[in-house]
């Protein structure tokens, strides 16, 4: 059943597509020699094509093409081995040519699909209609001056991949979900850097609201949201919007609108256009591309494990739960860590002292992966000392608090520390008896029925061992004592 947004009078289905537009990993532009490379001072990346200088005419850049094409087998995606480049006319301060070079009937990669995994376990796929290339626009600055407007063209020609998918998505979770996943699949692919933040990752997002069943509604489309949670705010807001409007006895106009992250809202920025408002034609200075089939043929085989095929195998060969695989692949560099930590130890133990210990110790400290004083064999170490019950669970967490602030090994912590377990059955067993001579009233309600005390006198065992006992040696000790 799809999730269901109650209103006023009934229950609304929410219709959600997404147009990705994804910044491609270039050294150069689409159509010049110049750098795209984020952060340059105003106007300091920009060639004469990107200037629009008279005469001055594309040449197209064979990476941005391949990348594209990478990008699309990761998505299971056609990839159309001839494609055109058409011109997208409109009239903006920050687009020099006066249109935008895009491809519009004939894109480089048609119909694939996208697989996303929800927080309860529960998975879907979400269709891609198709990505098309095409170069961004520049910038303008509203901010450098009282009465006029600054215009920076750095950005003016940068490779773009727009990833339009179908309207499959039913919640603001599902949309998070489904960018979070492709954000993934490109930086595992090293199509995209994904950083939505530089704006190389930004989503146009298109609502529509209707009865369960009905035809589709009215959509608006709300711009260039850069974050997971702007996403899931404007979309959120526009549903509720749409339905308070139609259950008015409103209509929804078909407009193009803008976020307001202040205040959380959406408001009118134009009505939408459609296609033949921007007048499409092949771009006459550019013929049709062509790629042979074995140059895709070579790209696939160049192609790293992706996120799916991982989750899959942590599922079924490691035993990892749906929730730990999700987390664990969602970053290439988290899954290569944790295949280096795990290898030949227990799986298992490994992933949940990186989705807790681990993660959480990085999220306090501000900390990423990439400079984390933990090493994958580090972490593969201590759990080994857990696995041979060298020491506890809990002493465990104190020797890595260790190991994230010194650097140092778990063996030599524990040696330095003398947290060895005590294994010695004698050792324990006189720890057990000094317990229970010293609460006799419990032993005898214990004896009588109160089965709940048995916690108790594993905690004051543990204690006088400072947390060195082995548990399940105290554990079974303990149980032949108090029945006997």
């Amino acid at each position: 059943m799809n999730d269901l947004v109650a209103g006023k009078t009934g229950d609304w289905e929410v219709v959600i597509g997404l147009e990705v537009h994804a910044q491609v990993t270039s050294n150069a532009k689409l159509f010049s020699g110049a750098s795209a490379s984020f952060g340059a001072a105003p106007n300091e990346n920009v060639s004469l094509v990107d200037a629009a200088m008279p005469g001055m005419l594309p040449v197209i850049n064979r990476e941005c093409v391949y990348q594209a094409i990478r990008t699309g087998l990761g998505l299971k995606a056609q990839i159309n081995l001839k494609s055109v480049f058409d011109r997208k006319n409109y009239f903006y301060a920050d687009l020099p040519q006066g249109y935008q070079i895009s491809q519009f009937k004939d894109p480089i990669v048609g119909e694939g699909s996208l697989r996303i995994v929800m927080s309860d376990g529960s998975a879907r796929d979400i269709g891609i209609e198709r990505l098309h290339l095409e170069q961004d626009a520049g910038k303008s600055m509203h901010d450098q001056h009282p009465s006029k407007s600054y215009i920076d063209l750095n950005r003016t020609g940068v490779a773009l991949m727009e990833i339009v998918s179908r309207p499959d998505i039913r919640s603001s979770a599902e949309a998070a979900a489904y960018v979070r996943k492709l954000r993934s699949i490109l930086r595992y692919l090293g199509t995209c850097d994904g950083n939505m933040e530089e704006g190389s990752l930004r989503a146009d997002v298109n609502v529509s609201v209707r009865r369960p069943g009905s035809p589709l509604g009215t959509r608006t489309e709300t711009k260039n949201l850069n974050s997971l949670r702007f996403i899931q705010m404007a979309i959120d807001h526009e549903v509720a919007r749409q339905i308070e409007i139609i259950e008015d006895g409103g209509e929804i106009d078909q407009e193009t609108r803008l976020f307001d992250t202040s205040t959380g809202t959406t408001r009118t920025m134009r009505s939408k256009e459609d296609a033949h408002d921007y007048r499409y034609f092949p771009d006459p200075d550019l013929l049709p591309m062509v790629v042979t089939q074995d140059e895709v043929d070579t790209l696939a085989a160049g192609l790293p494990e992706l996120p799916d095929a991982i989750r899959d195998r942590l599922i079924g060969d490691y035993g990892l739960s749906p929730y730990d695989a999700s987390v664990i692949t969602e970053e290439r560099e988290t899954a290569l860590y944790y295949e280096a930590a795990s290898a030949g130890r227990d799986r298992k133990l490994v992933a949940n002292w990186m989705t807790v210990e681990l993660f959480g110790a990085l999220n306090k400290a501000g900390k990423s992966l990439a400079n984390c004083p933990v090493s994958p064999d580090m972490l593969g170490g201590l759990v080994e000392l857990i696995s041979d019950s060298t020491i506890s669970g809990r002493i465990a967490k104190d020797v890595f608090a260790i190991m994230f602030e010194t650097g140092k090994t778990a063996p030599a912590i524990v040696v330095e520390k003398g947290l060895k377990q005590v294994s010695d059955s004698d050792a324990i067993e006189g720890l057990i008896d000094k317990v229970l001579a010293a609460n006799l009233d419990k032993v005898e309600e214990f004896r009588g029925g109160k089965d709940k005390l048995f916690g108790f006198f594993v905690g004051q065992v543990m204690k006088q061992s400072g947390g060195q006992a082995n548990p399940s040696m105290v554990n079974q000790i303990l149980r032949s004592k108090l029945d006997g």
